[in-house]
Formats: structure tokens, sequence, C-alpha cells
């Protein structure tokens, strides 16, 4: 009987809640959005760098790929709070841990994506007359780009997840609502927050995947020949 009466005071979602709170509702998606866009955008460029690096002079890909592997491995929370001395409770302390997260898939991915080009490719566009930036640019970037398809696809799913964890240092957009839904052990937000988390997610996902099936449509040609 208890658990029924709480049910009914507590449910799991109450609706007057969510139109109540509207603007907080949307500003806590918008938050997520733009923190999960900024670290993915920071992390893409970083991984360009470090993979350009890695490809470049291949001794280097043994450190690199070391070194992302051990920024993946640091729990969120320290590295929030490794920053908070130098930048506070600011978007920085939050963008940079989670730019960190999405170096080890998207070097990953790059660099796999590069070293799949065959090397009778590559002799190909030299026999061609091709300098080795049109090379990259026209030959062995569009052959790489389902995989760096994948990996943006799996650094944005798993970064918008990161993000509700930044909420402990103020900029958690969506976590915001769990973590209040926690304090308060009021279900609703926690399952507004929670819900919005994982359709953000899907959306991207699906975005990403639609954009792409646009860049590469000779991929899809040839898994329909298949």
């Amino acid at each position: 009987m208890a658990g029924l009466l709480a049910q009914a005071t507590n449910p799991i979602i109450r609706w007057e809640y969510f139109i109540d709170e509207w603007d907080q509702i949307q500003r806590a998606l918008i938050e997520h959005l733009e923190l999960t866009v900024y670290a993915v955008i920071l992390g893409f460029v970083l991984s360009v760098g470090l993979s350009a690096v890695a490809l470049r002079y291949r001794w280097s890909a043994g450190p690199i790929n070391g070194f992302t592997a051990f920024l993946y491995t640091i729990p969120s929370v320290a590295l929030f709070a490794i920053l908070v001395p130098y930048f506070g409770l600011s978007r920085i302390t939050a963008v940079v841990p989670l730019a960190a997260y999405t170096l080890l898939i998207l070097v990953t991915n790059f660099v796999a994506g590069f070293n799949s080009v065959s090397p009778e490719v590559r002799e190909a566009a030299a026999g061609m007359g091709m300098t080795p930036a049109r090379r990259v640019l026209h030959v062995e970037l569009p052959l790489a780009m389902p995989y760096i398809i994948a990996g943006l696809r799996i650094a944005v799913v798993s970064t918008v997840g990161l993000v509700t964890v930044a909420a402990i240092i103020g900029q958690g957009g969506l976590g915001r609502l769990i973590l209040d839904g926690l304090r308060r052990t009021f279900w609703t937000p926690m399952t507004i927050g929670s819900l919005l988390s994982i359709l953000l997610a899907l959306a991207l996902d699906g975005i990403i995947l639609v954009a792409g099936r646009w860049a590469t449509p000779w991929a899809q040609r040839q898994k329909s020949v298949l």
C-alpha cells in the first residue's frame, strides 16, 4: 500500500512538471548539445594532428595510442577535479576532458582508415603524377572515410553520455536534471533527462550515419553489389 501511494505521489513522469519547466528543460538540452559538439570538434582537430604524426612517423603510433588509451582510463570526475583549480567551474573544465575521451576512438579509426588503403592504390595515384597532398585528399581520404564516419559515430554517442557527468561541476546539460532528481528523489527530472539524452544520442548518430552515406556513395554501391 505504501509503495502504491509513493508511486502515485512521485510518478515516473509528472506531465505538469514537463510543461511548467519546459524552458529549463530546453536550456538543458541545448547546453547538452553544445557541450557535445564543442568536445567532439576539439577532439576531432586534435585527432587529425595526432593521426597525421602517427601516419608520417610510424614509430610514434605506439606512444600516441598508449597516451590516448591512458587518457581514456582516467575517471571523468578526476579529470574535472584536476582542471577546476585552473579554470573553475567553467565550460572549459567540462569540454577538455570530454574531448580527451574522444582521442582514442578517433585516432584509432583515422589511422586504421588510412592504413586500409592498399599500396597499389597509392602507387597508381603517384604514377598519375599526383602530389602527396592531392593523393591524400582525393584518393586516401575518400577511401578512409567509412572508418572516419564510424569513429565519429562512436565518439559522439559516447560523449553524449559522458556530458551528463559534467553536472557535478554545473555544466552537465541534461545531467543537471538527472542530478536534481537524484538529490530530491524526484523521478520526473531523472526520467526526462535520461530519455532526452538517449534521444539526442540516437538523433546525432542518425545524422552522422546519413551524412556518411551521402559522403561515401561508392561504399553503398559496393555493398549492394555484394
